[in-house]
């Protein structure tokens, strides 16, 4: 019987699987993995696709012809390295906020600024998720996966994930359109026994705690003020809201090797490395918002019968208000980045997954 993938997904968008399998266990995921390996030439890559909180996501009207795996494992372990540090490891399909909530519970503290994110722990070193300041890959030392290719369990370490700004090795490994080589079963964190925050490094956060920016203060506030801040955009699931019928930032932030390229009063950020947190010379990052509501694209524009929108509170996310098509949502996105492009010749990159769909014409 067919599954309407839509119920995956936070854009609540997409048609019907044919065979969908959810994998409540470790074992129930590796054995969907073994029986659904890749040759050399990796050749039927794309007739299998692994879903996990379904936020990044967006999947054709049509569906996908292929197999689905809904990955649901859970289980969280903590290992002490240090009278300061704890190594604590999570499987693939926690919860990210409650694995979140969770480690400050603990007592410990780093995650706090990516509070609120929905979605779940194995997707976040895919795209090196970050938000007010933090990328997961300054926290990540290794992530557990299945290599479809060679057919085994293998562990890579924070060097081997190569973390970028919202990518990693395990998105460049992407052989075909949601069918990775990698499959991560579990990821491993370095958290500090600490009530106090890491240093506040976003600025909008800084002005909402009423700080300096590096101060440090407690986790639990700043989790707090992070949600609020989220929840005011859109940015927390929530089914009577529409604005939150999104996959988060629709696009990426453009990193441009020429800032003087940029008009005079665009935003600009220095890009760092995400391990050394060494700033990166010659990249200057800028902010998609601001491109897209300069190139004359307003909160809650929409084309056509208005199903697919700008989110009211927040330029940066593409919503559903409740009767949108996929195909609704690739013109609307298509229109945003031929405006920007148009304006300040920059083409925005988006940020989630597509699935049978694309915005090339």
């Amino acid at each position: 019987m067919s599954e309407d993938l839509s119920t995956f997904t936070t854009f609540r968008l997409g048609g019907p699987a044919q065979q969908v399998k959810v994998a409540e266990t470790r074992a129930e995921l590796l054995d969907f993995c073994a029986a659904h390996q890749l040759g050399p030439e990796a050749e039927d890559a794309s007739d299998v696709l692994f879903i996990g909180g379904g936020s990044n996501l967006l999947i054709a009207d049509e569906g996908f012809d292929g197999t689905v795996c809904v990955v649901r494992t859970t289980g969280v372990s903590t290992v002490e390295t240090s009278t300061t540090d704890t190594q604590v490891t999570a499987e693939a399909g926690e919860n990210w906020d409650e694995f979140v909530a969770h480690t400050l519970d603990l007592g410990l503290s780093g995650l706090e600024a990516l509070s609120g994110i929905p979605g779940s722990v194995g997707a976040t070193p895919i795209q090196n998720v970050g938000a007010y300041g933090t990328e997961v890959g300054e926290l990540i030392t290794s992530v557990e996966v299945f290599d479809r290719v060679v057919g085994q369990v293998r562990r890579l370490s924070a060097v081997e994930l190569e973390f970028g700004y919202r990518t990693s090795a395990l998105k460049r490994a992407q052989i075909a359109t949601g069918s990775p080589q990698f499959v991560v079963l579990s990821v491993t964190f370095d958290l500090q026994h600490s009530e106090e925050s890491l240093p506040v490094r976003y600025a909008q956060l800084a002005s909402t705690l009423d700080v300096e920016i590096g101060t440090r203060v407690p986790a639990a506030r700043v989790r707090e003020n992070v949600i609020a801040l989220r929840r005011s955009k859109g940015m927390v699931i929530d089914p009577a809201d529409h604005d939150s019928w999104s996959a988060g930032s629709f696009f990426t932030n453009p990193i441009v090797d020429d800032a003087a390229a940029l008009p005079a009063e665009a935003p600009r950020y220095p890009v760092t490395d995400p391990l050394s947190g060494a700033k990166i010379e010659g990249k200057t990052k800028t902010s998609a918002a601001w491109l897209i509501e300069h190139a004359g694209f307003t909160k809650g524009f929409s084309i056509g019968e208005g199903n697919a929108a700008l989110s009211s509170k927040h330029t940066l996310a593409l919503t559903n208000r409740g009767h949108a098509r996929t195909v609704d949502v690739i013109d609307l996105a298509r229109t945003i980045v031929s405006g920007v492009e148009d304006a300040f010749a920059i083409t925005l990159e988006p940020e989630p997954t597509f699935v049978g769909c694309s915005l090339s014409n």
